[in-house]
């Protein structure tokens, strides 16, 4: 990681909501997924959250890099029909070697929707990929 990172940094990510992010593409063979009503999926809200620190770091990081999600404690508290923009407010809450912990907000069109904190790991690629390896060759 690159020495550009630090504690405080700010960063925002928007993102309109497809259908395909509600409740009931999530678990597809689920008939109780099925059986929700179409409003952004609390899943598809943790990945949004995790895909606004990733565009955060990017920057940040060497080439040969890649971050991974190790932790993330988020409310959802509001419901997102499909066709509405979703803002993501995240902050650099710590760096610690390559461990980073963010602040997280989400709004949509009319309410704040969720937030919490996450944690990051930076990585090199191959070396995870290694690790990957190993656990499947075992």
């Amino acid at each position: 990681m690159k020495s550009s990172l630090h504690a405080g940094l700010e960063f925002t990510h928007r993102y309109k909501i497809p259908v395909n992010k509600t409740v009931p593409f999530v678990y597809q063979e689920s008939d109780l997924f099925q059986h929700m009503p179409p409003v952004f999926a609390t899943a598809f809200m943790v990945g949004l959250m995790e895909w606004a620190c990733m565009e955060a770091l990017r920057e940040h990081m060497e080439t040969d890099e890649i971050s991974l999600g190790t932790a993330i404690c988020v409310s959802h508290s509001a419901a997102t029909p499909p066709g509405m923009d979703v803002e993501v407010r995240v902050k650099c809450l710590e760096v610690n070697g390559a461990k980073t912990k963010w602040s997280i907000v989400a709004r949509d069109e009319k309410d704040q929707i969720g937030e919490g904190t996450h944690e990051r790991f930076t990585i090199n690629k191959e070396k995870f990929v290694q690790i990957i390896a190993k656990k499947i060759n075992h």
